[in-house]
């Protein structure tokens, strides 16, 4: 379990790999960030209803740090917030994969699951399937045994990925103003 450590001696405890993991799926592959990303992600990350239940929108700059600290994290553990892109077309459509929290967060230390796409994207079920593919890697691969995934409460887009991958709202959870699922 990872209880009462520290999210530093979380990341310590959990297994890494030498080389970035890819993830392909029927329809995505997740995968490193690529310069080319940083556009269309600071697109998304300045739209006002993709950003609907966080503080703000980012500016580029911001936009830009987070990617590249996706990046870092990715190069470090082989594992992390992937760029998301669709087979199809190689369209970068946002971010989906697994986090290590540094906020102080009534549940941690954890590793999350999360995503944020493009809202072109939405409805497709592209959150689900990535989301699904990046719990297999964190069950199989990296030998977790809990992943949890938190959004606002009136988020009932992410709730309902969430559900459709499996998760539980934790007891306790309902009235405070984040959804907090366990696997």
């Amino acid at each position: 379990m990872l209880e009462n450590i520290s999210s530093t001696q979380v990341s310590d405890k959990l297994k890494t790999f030498p080389s970035p993991r890819l993830i392909q799926t029927a329809r995505l592959q997740l995968r490193p960030w690529l310069p080319t990303d940083l556009a269309p992600f600071a697109a998304l990350n300045a739209d006002p209803e993709v950003t609907r239940y966080f503080p703000a929108p980012l500016s580029r700059e911001q936009s830009d740090a987070m990617a590249q600290r996706c990046q870092a994290l990715i190069i470090e553990r082989g594992w992390g917030l992937w760029a998301a892109e669709t087979l199809e077309n190689r369209e970068f459509i946002g971010m989906i994969g697994l986090h290590i929290p540094s906020a102080t967060l009534p549940f941690a230390p954890c590793v999350e699951i999360g995503w944020r796409l493009a809202s072109a994207h939405w409805g497709k079920g592209y959150a689900t399937e990535g989301a699904q593919a990046a719990l297999e890697l964190a069950f199989t691969a990296i030998d977790l045994t809990k992943v949890v995934s938190f959004t606002s409460i009136h988020n009932l887009r992410s709730e309902r990925v969430m559900q459709r991958i499996g998760m539980q709202r934790e007891a306790g959870s309902a009235g405070v103003d984040k959804t907090c699922g366990r696997c």
